[in-house]
């Protein structure tokens, strides 16, 4: 159990050395998607990668340090991996030197649900992507001024696209996010 508890402790402490993995996107909403999503788990199981199925669906959390995101500084938009909604702007980001993409506040607060966790014999904050209510990652008190947040989030739970894309794909509007 202390192994168990110590493999799987969720955004605690840095371990900035392990070998970075790479998760494959996931595919594109298209007009079909309807919100709040509502799929039965072998049609997620066809939509996710292995890993973003185990983190998302399954509330489950990578390795520090191996979330692709992690120490990854582009300018741009991060949306649920699950539902495609906009989560967290890049000028929120922060490292945190916990292992896991950090912020200090939600791009659309409205895109994100929050409930207490009190697994692993802890009490924490646990973050959903509202529209598929799927698992993020945690919320906690020690992150930088104003907000004092971070929202420790894993790296398979998110879809990261950069501000070049988002403005050549006609979404201008989402300029003053990255001014």
């Amino acid at each position: 159990i202390i192994l168990i508890t110590l493999l799987t402790y969720s955004c605690g402490q840095a371990q900035t050395t392990a070998k970075k993995n790479v998760y494959p996107d996931p595919p594109v909403a298209d007009s079909k998607t309807v919100f709040p999503m509502k799929l039965t788990e072998a049609e997620w199981k066809a939509r996710l990668t292995e890993m973003q199925y185990y983190i998302l669906r399954e509330e489950g959390t990578e390795r520090a340090g191996t979330g692709k995101y992690d120490h990854f500084y582009q300018k741009g938009t991060y949306y649920s991996a699950a539902s495609l909604q906009p989560l967290f702007s890049s000028e929120a980001k922060f490292n945190s030197g916990t292992g896991w993409p950090s912020f200090s506040r939600p791009l659309v607060p409205q895109n994100i649900s929050e409930s207490v966790d009190e697994s692993l014999g802890m009490r924490r904050i646990e973050l959903k992507s509202k529209h598929a209510h799927s698992h993020l990652g945690h919320l906690f008190n020690d992150g930088p001024q104003p907000t004092g947040l971070r929202y420790c989030i894993n790296s398979a739970s998110l879809r990261f696209i950069p501000k070049e894309m988002l403005e050549k794909e006609g979404y201008g509007e989402y300029k003053k996010l990255f001014e």
